[in-house]
C-alpha cells in the first residue's frame, strides 16, 4: 500500500486496519471486496497521486509569489531547511573532491 504517492507506511497500516484487511496479506492475494474497501477509504480521506503533486506545486507557487523566504529558496533551487553551508554543496555546485594523502607512490625499480 505504501507504493501510492502520498501514503507511507504509517498511513497504510491505519487504512488496512480500518478496512479490516490483514496486514500480512500481499497485494495479489486481496479479494475484490477488500480492494474496494481500501479504495473507498483512500478516496474519502486522503489526497494522493497527481492531485497531491498539484497541491504541493500550487503551495510552492504561492510561496514564490508572496516573496516568502521558502519561496525564494525554492526558486533558486537551494535547500530550505537545515545547515545550508555544508549540506548543500552539491546543489550549489561546490563539490569538493577528496584527495589522497599527498604522497606519491614509490616507483619500483626493475
Amino acid at each position: 500500500m505504501a507504493y501510492v504517492y502520498g501514503i507511507g507506511h504509517t498511513n497504510s497500516k491505519v487504512i488496512l486496519k480500518s478496512a479490516n484487511v490483514d496486514l500480512n496479506k500481499k497485494a495479489k492475494e486481496l479479494t475484490q471486496d477488500e480492494v474496494g474497501r481500501i479504495q473507498g477509504i483512500v478516496d474519502k480521506n486522503y489526497t494522493v497521486g497527481g492531485d497531491l503533486r498539484r497541491e504541493i506545486s500550487n503551495n510552492i507557487k504561492h510561496l514564490r509569489e508572496t516573496g516568502a523566504w521558502r519561496g525564494v529558496r525554492h526558486s533558486r533551487r537551494l535547500p530550505i531547511h537545515g545547515r545550508t553551508k555544508t549540506n548543500s554543496r552539491t546543489t550549489r555546485g561546490n563539490v569538493r573532491k577528496t584527495m589522497g594523502s599527498g604522497r606519491k607512490p614509490s616507483s619500483q625499480k626493475t
